[in-house]
């Protein structure tokens, strides 16, 4: 069976380790738009360049630009038995162009990775001590958390909204997250 997910929740929920896991279950590929912008960076082909030229003045990249990446990603053999993106789509723009690529096919579910903020916040501290992340202070994570709520939520209205947002308490560590993921994919998918 085919399956086109996408995954959601806040920096430091795991989501990377997760993506990975379900992918690899799954048989589809994880793609990551992080991944995606250093793949055409370090190949230095149009859209890498075109990327490069956004971010290195710290603008955002556009969404034509991010979609591009997204459409020819997707349109690839490996992602025909489905795919999880992480990281895509980051506005409703994007959610019109990702249902406008897939044309008759649509998203499967879109899993939502909840996680209090304070428990981000101890995990997002302790990972900038072991990797000496100086500028990951407390401050600077809840800018981030706020700015990911204000832009994650109606992406995850407009899926909620057709049914299929499934939430998973991304609390616990990463064996319990990923039986609950399994679990209640198994249970909505079927």
């Amino acid at each position: 069976m085919a399956y086109r997910l996408i995954i959601v929740g806040p920096p430091g929920a795991g989501k990377g380790t997760q993506a990975k896991g379900i992918a690899e279950r799954r048989g589809i590929p994880a793609i990551s738009t992080g991944d995606l912008f250093r793949a055409h960076a370090a190949a230095q082909d149009e859209l890498g360049k075109l990327a490069a030229s956004y971010s290195e003045r710290g603008a955002l990249v556009p969404d034509e630009v991010t979609n591009r990446m997204v459409a020819e990603r997707i349109a690839e053999d490996d992602a025909a038995a489905g795919f999880l993106l992480d990281g895509y789509p980051r506005n409703l723009a994007q959610v019109d162009a990702l249902d406008e690529m897939l044309g008759e096919t649509k998203i499967d579910a879109v899993i939502m990775l909840d996680v209090d903020d304070d428990v981000v916040v101890r995990r997002l501290l302790g990972r900038a001590k072991q990797q000496n992340r100086a500028d990951d202070t407390e401050e600077v994570i809840r800018h981030r958390l706020e700015v990911y709520h204000q832009e994650t939520q109606p992406i995850v209205d407009a899926y909620a909204a057709r049914g299929l947002v499934v939430r998973i308490d991304g609390g616990a560590g990463i064996a319990e997250t990923t039986q609950r993921i399994e679990t209640a994919l198994q249970d909505f998918l079927g």
